[in-house]
């Protein structure tokens, strides 16, 4: 029998690794619209990665500029250039997959950073992470425990629950995980990392009251990965849960890491929202096109 369980996974994977190969590579980058002080700025880059701008400070959110992940090739190129970031103040990971994690694109930013404005970011993990990140070249390393809170200026970061895990490997179940919740001024932002639907989500809502929540879509088939990822569906319970004014979609169509169709999680969450009477609530973002939003 486990025998039998292990070729039909590997008979899966390897059906993933040829779709990856012989799919183009798609998409092209912008440059990211600069936004002012009081506002807040949203620019996807791709699969789960962001650059928020808010309160003064230029934020990226699991950046992942790989090509590949292992034998799994990106089919849609990074809609910001590494070079035409901002001077970056602070990296946000949300947990230690490869996918959210990539060292080599943590390393080129803090070097580019480095290089053109002179300045480390300082970088933020969940906790027991930090020995996998000090060796990029940041500033300093903070790790952060669920419901944990850090300043920087005017922007405060919290981090929160999620329901998934934060191995590196096999072995490493010690790690951190979960989404952050940042706030300045009138603006809150949810991030959620990886996650699949859970009760947390109104408890997120309750407590921190994010207006702006990016949750992941994809990922969800077959039905046993619903355990640690979200389908449309479960996104768009979980942004009701929350009770936030407006959902931005991620983690979807940039690796294919499971068996949907990769037109399929968004064409879902559209259709889902729209029978909630909530189609005017989602709002997806191009790579690389920045989402300027104004002081209340």
């Amino acid at each position: 029998m486990l025998k039998i369980t292990i070729r039909k996974k590997a008979k899966q994977f390897g059906k993933l690794v040829r779709h990856s190969v012989v799919t183009p590579r798609t998409g092209v980058a912008h440059q990211p619209i600069h936004a002012k002080a009081h506002e807040l700025g949203i620019t996807f880059i791709g699969h789960s990665s962001f650059l928020i701008q808010l309160g003064g400070k230029n934020i990226l959110i699991d950046p992942n500029y790989a090509p590949w992940i292992f034998v799994l090739k990106r089919l849609r190129r990074a809609g910001v250039r590494i070079s035409d970031l901002p001077p970056i103040d602070l990296i946000l990971v949300s947990h230690a997959h490869f996918d959210h994690l990539h060292r080599p694109s943590l390393r080129a930013i803090a070097r580019s950073n480095y290089r053109r404005f002179g300045k480390r970011p300082t970088i933020v993990v969940p906790h027991h992470v930090e020995d996998l990140v000090s060796d990029l070249g940041m500033e300093r390393v903070v790790e952060l425990e669920w419901w944990q809170s850090v300043k920087f200026g005017s922007v405060e970061i919290t981090h929160t629950p999620s329901r998934h895990w934060g191995a590196r490997i096999i072995r490493d179940m010690h790690r951190g995980y979960g989404g952050f919740v940042l706030k300045s001024g009138q603006h809150a932002l949810y991030h959620s990392g990886d996650t699949a639907y859970f009760d947390g989500f109104h408890e997120i809502g309750t407590r921190l009251h994010p207006k702006i929540a990016l949750l992941p879509i994809g990922a969800y088939h077959p039905e046993s990965f619903r355990n640690v990822h979200a389908s449309p569906e479960d996104a768009v319970q979980a942004f009701i849960d929350l009770k936030a004014h407006c959902m931005i979609p991620m983690h979807y169509g940039t690796f294919r890491l499971s068996h949907e169709p990769m037109e399929e999680p968004l064409d879902r969450l559209l259709s889902d929202a729209e029978s909630r009477g909530i189609l005017n609530k989602m709002l997806v973002l191009e790579e690389g096109k920045t989402k300027i939003f104004a002081k209340e």
